[in-house]
C-alpha cells in the first residue's frame, strides 16, 4: 500500500510539474502577442476585448468559483464607468485616481446588492440582482450628473501619473493592458488563496462548508463585493477609452452578454472568459458593417457551442486528451 500511495503521489507531482510548464509556456506566448498586438490589430478593437475580458473574468469570479448566478453585474460594470467619467470630467481627477473612484463606488454597490441578495440562493438569487440592477439603471436615467440618455461624453483621457499623454493611442492601450494583466493577477491570487478554496468548497457543497464553521454568508458577500470591484475596474477602463459613459454600460443586456462571454470560454476556468469574450466582441465588431444581424449570428455561435461544448471552449479543451497531458485538468 505504501507503495501505491508514493507512485501515485510521484504521478500528481510530475503531472502538477507538468500542468506549470504548460501554464508557464501559454503566459509567456499570451504576453507576447499583447505586447505586439497592436501592430497588427486596431488598438481600439484591442482595447474593447480587453475591458470585456477583464469584466468576463470578473464576473466568473462569482458564477465559476462560488456558485452565483448574476443578473445585475452590469450595475458594477456601467456604475463604475459613470463614476470614473464624472470623476475625471468634472473633477478634474487624473485618470487612475478617476479609475480608482469607480472601483471604489462599484465595490461600494456590490456590497449594497450583495447584502441583499446572498440571504437568497439559486433563482432567487438572481432575480434579486436583476431587480436590483433595474432600480440602478432608472437611477441613472434619471440622476443629474449621469446626464440622462446623452451620458458623459467627451471624457479627457488626461496624464498617467501627470506623465504619460493617454491620448496617445499607444499609451492607452498599454495602460488598459497594465490594467487587465494586473487584475487577472489579483483573480489568479485570489482563487489560489484559502478564501479561494472555501469559496469553491461553498460551490461543491454549502451545507458541508457550513458543518464546518465557515461563516458562509460573509464568504459569499466578499466573493461578491470582490467580483464587483473587478467588474468596476473594468468599467472605469471602458470609460477612458471610448471617453463616454452610457445607460448602455447598465443596461440588463450588458449583464447578458458577460453571461454569454463566460458560458462560451468556460465557467470556472480562468482563461475561459478572456476567449469568450473576444469571440462574442470580434463578431460584434466584424459583422457591423455587414449585412448579418449581430445578434442572431451570436445565438447561433451560442447554441452551436452550448450543444457541441458542455464545459465551453476552454472547458472542453482542459477536459480533452490534450488538455489531460498537458496537466490542465487538473489546474481547474
Amino acid at each position: 500500500m505504501t507503495d501505491i500511495a508514493h507512485s501515485a503521489a510521484k504521478s500528481a507531482t510530475g503531472r502538477s510539474a507538468t500542468a506549470a510548464r504548460s501554464y508557464a509556456i501559454f503566459i509567456v506566448i499570451g504576453l507576447a502577442a499583447l505586447v505586439v498586438a497592436p501592430a497588427f490589430f486596431y488598438p481600439i478593437f484591442l482595447m474593447k476585448l480587453l475591458c470585456f475580458a477583464l469584466f468576463a473574468c470578473a464576473f466568473n469570479l462569482l458564477l465559476g468559483y462560488t456558485g452565483l448566478l448574476s443578473f445585475g453585474h452590469a450595475t458594477f460594470f456601467g456604475g463604475a464607468a459613470y463614476f470614473t467619467a464624472h470623476a475625471v470630467k468634472e473633477w478634474g481627477l487624473s485618470p487612475e485616481l478617476g479609475v480608482l473612484v469607480g472601483v471604489a463606488g462599484a465595490a461600494l454597490l456590490g456590497l449594497i446588492v450583495g447584502f441583499f441578495a446572498i440571504r437568497r440562493q439559486g433563482i432567487y438569487f438572481a432575480m434579486i440582482t436583476l431587480a436590483l440592477s433595474q432600480m440602478f439603471f432608472f437611477f441613472c436615467l434619471q440622476a443629474p450628473f449621469t446626464h440622462g440618455e446623452d451620458g458623459i461624453q467627451s471624457v479627457p483621457r488626461g496624464r498617467l501619473f501627470g506623465l504619460v499623454d493617454l491620448n496617445d493611442t499607444t499609451n492607452m492601450y498599454y495602460f488598459v493592458l497594465a490594467v487587465f494583466l494586473v487584475g487577472m493577477l489579483v483573480i489568479w491570487r485570489f482563487i489560489n488563496s484559502p478564501f479561494g478554496m472555501i469559496l469553491k468548497s461553498i460551490r461543491e457543497n454549502e451545507q458541508r462548508a457550513i458543518s464546518l464553521g465557515y461563516s458562509v454568508a460573509r464568504y459569499k458577500l466578499g466573493a461578491f463585493v470582490m467580483s464587483a470591484a473587478l467588474a468596476g475596474l473594468a468599467g472605469g477602463i471602458k470609460a477612458l477609452v471610448f471617453q463616454f459613459a452610457t445607460l448602455t454600460d447598465v443596461a440588463w443586456q450588458m449583464s447578458g452578454e458577460v453571461i454569454l462571454m463566460t458560458l462560451l470560454g468556460g465557467i470556472g476556468t480562468l482563461i475561459g472568459p478572456i476567449f469568450g469574450a473576444g469571440l462574442v466582441v470580434a463578431l460584434e465588431n466584424y459583422l457591423a458593417t455587414s449585412q448579418f444581424p449581430v445578434t442572431i449570428v451570436t445565438g447561433v455561435v451560442f447554441m452551436v457551442c452550448v450543444l457541441l461544448f458542455r464545459r465551453g471552449l476552454i472547458g472542453e479543451f482542459y477536459a480533452s486528451r490534450l488538455g489531460r497531458r498537458l496537466g490542465f485538468e487538473h489546474r481547474r
